[in-house]
């Protein structure tokens, strides 16, 4: 099943893109109305997930803009609950709506629950749909695009703040479980806000900060674990 999703903020984002691909779907994740109608393909996509404000415009516009070429399936990811709102998008043809913020496992039953209503079948897999990720003592609550990390004295979880390149680094080595990643496929996904490309100097600045954010001693690392001429690797 191929998810057309849009979404302005980049944590969200791949939040949301980690935990529908972790569940078995395929996702195309653009952040605003000209990507998305850069990116949009007629017969492509089995179900789209369509954030309301954008930076260049609306989710309505693209809801629209979707419905004229194709009837596929739209659900609405809106920060406000207001009825008018809501109306709208239903106007407009959407099947469903959920408001920010929202737990993964009830967006995974309303995409079946539309796919159902469409006469389209669902994606694969998963057990638990709980949009926690655990690695030692890192919590990674994919729903709310948070980390935290669990001091072993109080027994306390205390938020860690990462960067959106951070926080996208950690989750590609969360989403590959022991395997070894080069640098080049780290690079190949990864870029900076502005389009541009991490260069493999930086690459090694930011694994640096993300162990000094998460490992109890970023010298001796636990959680993100050099495999000496190969890259990287996080056990499972």
């Amino acid at each position: 099943m191929k998810v057309f999703l849009l979404e302005d903020d980049d944590a969200i984002g791949m939040g949301l893109k980690y935990s529908l691909e972790k569940e078995g779907y395929d996702v195309t994740h653009v952040r605003t109305f000209a990507e998305a109608k850069s990116a949009w393909k007629t017969n492509e996509y089995d179900i789209s997930i369509l954030d309301i404000n954008l930076p260049d415009g609306s989710g309505y516009d693209i809801c629209g803009y979707l419905k004229e070429s194709e009837d596929i399936p739209v659900i609405f990811l809106t920060a406000a609950d207001a009825e008018v709102n809501v109306v709208m998008g239903l106007e407009l043809g959407a099947d469903d709506y959920i408001c920010k913020p929202f737990r993964v496992n009830e967006l995974m039953a309303r995409i079946k629950s539309v796919l159902r209503r469409a006469g389209k079948g669902e994606a694969g897999s998963a057990d638990s749909q709980s949009g926690i990720e655990r690695l030692g003592n890192l919590c990674i609550y994919t729903n709310e695009a948070k980390v935290t990390v669990k001091d072993e004295a109080s027994g306390k979880e205390e938020s860690v703040e990462l960067t959106a390149l951070e926080y996208r680094l950690l989750l590609t080595f969360c989403n590959n479980r022991g395997v070894v990643l080069t640098r080049n496929q780290l690079l190949s996904d990864m870029w900076d806000i502005s389009g541009d490309f991490v260069n493999d100097n930086t690459l090694t600045v930011y694994i640096k900060r993300l162990r000094d954010k998460i490992e109890k001693d970023p010298s001796d690392p636990k959680i993100i674990k050099t495999v000496r001429g190969m890259g990287y690797i996080v056990d499972k």
